[in-house]
């Protein structure tokens, strides 16, 4: 899922069984399709567990000053994705426990960010949320040169 900072989904894969890791889920993606290939200009954030690449900033894993202030800056933003799924899924509680065939709990998925988006842009008034959940994955995949790259410079540029 993808949002801004308004909690505005923007962009939401819904056909993949919870089981799958998310950065698979999104490498299959047409949005990371379309960014690999430089349709988008700008980048978006993941936790540890995607690769960092050239549209998709990461968090560094041992940071040193600059980059600690990076991480930071990182968190709060990323924060927003966090807070849109918490928010979702106060909304919908039947998004808790789908139990429904896999195309119908695609439907479901779909038909509930769109209500949520609807709710944002009426700016009717948030559920109150649970405690907060860890939505953080295991750093599994190994980060793009180029990506730790375009990182790189925006510390430089921004942290520095």
């Amino acid at each position: 899922m993808v949002c801004n900072a308004d909690y505005l989904i923007s962009n939401i894969v819904a056909k993949w069984p919870g089981s799958v890791h998310d950065s698979r889920v999104f490498r299959t993606s047409g949005i990371y399709q379309r960014l690999s290939q430089g349709e988008f200009s700008g980048v978006l954030l993941g936790d540890r567990g995607y690769a960092c690449q050239p549209f998709l900033l990461t968090p560094y894993t041992d940071p040193q000053e600059a980059q600690q202030a990076y991480n930071h800056a990182h968190a709060r933003t990323r924060a927003r994705i966090k807070m849109t799924f918490d928010l979702l899924k106060a909304r919908f509680h039947c998004l808790h426990h789908l139990r429904v065939s896999p195309l119908r709990a695609c439907d479901i998925i779909m038909a509930c960010a769109v209500l949520h988006n609807v709710a944002c842009l009426r700016k009717e008034r948030a559920p109150r949320l649970p405690s907060h959940m860890d939505w953080d994955n295991p750093a599994i995949f190994r980060d793009d040169d180029s990506g730790r790259l375009v990182r790189d410079q925006y510390v430089f540029s921004y942290f520095s």
